[in-house]
Formats: structure tokens, sequence, C-alpha cells
């Protein structure tokens, strides 16, 4: 007596293709929005179970490829902040000597007006 399983591997192979057509558009909503890819994220997105998204080996690879480039992302920004933070402070540095150089100009200034001054005052 054999059994008919056919209608089995169907129904898992479509249940299957639905899954992974759930995971994609969770993917593509998650991507639009800017919001964290991980297994946790899309696993909610999704209404798939975490592991379905483990054991499917491509899903598997894609969520980890997609998570590690925004990791990669993050840490690209945070430098370039870090960059512009520290041009910031050089910029900083270079505006204080700026004022200091005028500011002892300035008092340089003010002191031979004052001796000009006492002169031209003695003079009349």
């Amino acid at each position: 007596m054999a059994r008919n399983i056919e209608g089995l591997k169907k129904y898992w192979k479509d249940k299957t293709e639905n899954a992974t057509t759930k995971v994609d558009e969770a993917i593509k909503i998650l991507s639009i929005s800017g919001a964290k890819i991980n297994f946790n994220t899309i696993a909610k997105e999704s209404g798939v179970s975490k592991n379905f998204l483990y054991n499917n080996d491509s899903i598997k690879q894609r969520i980890e490829e997609l998570r590690n480039r925004q990791i990669n992302h993050e840490i690209n920004q945070r430098a370039k902040f870090d960059k512009t933070a520290k041009s910031k402070d050089i910029i900083i540095q270079s505006k204080d000597k700026k004022i200091a150089k005028l500011e002892e100009e300035n008092t340089r200034l003010k002191l031979q007006l004052q001796f000009l001054q006492t002169r031209l005052y003695e003079k009349i």
C-alpha cells in the first residue's frame, strides 16, 4: 500500500513560497522605512517564524548581508561625524589664535594712540 503524499508536498511548497514572499515584502518595507534589518524585525514584520528564517539558507544569508551592510553604513556615518567634529575643533583653535593676535594688536594700537594723543596734547 503506497501512500500518496503529493498533496502534502504541494501544501508545504506553497506554504514555503508564501512565507518567502512575506519575507521579501517585509525586507522591502524595512529597507524603505530605514528600520533595522535583523531576524527579529523581519519575523515581526512578515509574520513568519524566526525558525523559518534561520532554516532557509538563502533567506538567512540575505538577512545577514543586509544587517552587516547596515552596521557598516552606521560605522561609516559615525566616522564621518567624528571627522567633522575633529575638523570643527581645528577650525575653532585656528580662530581662537587669530582672535588672540587681533586682541594683542588692538591693545598695541590703543597704547600707540594714547602715546600719540599725549604728545599732541603736550605740543598744544
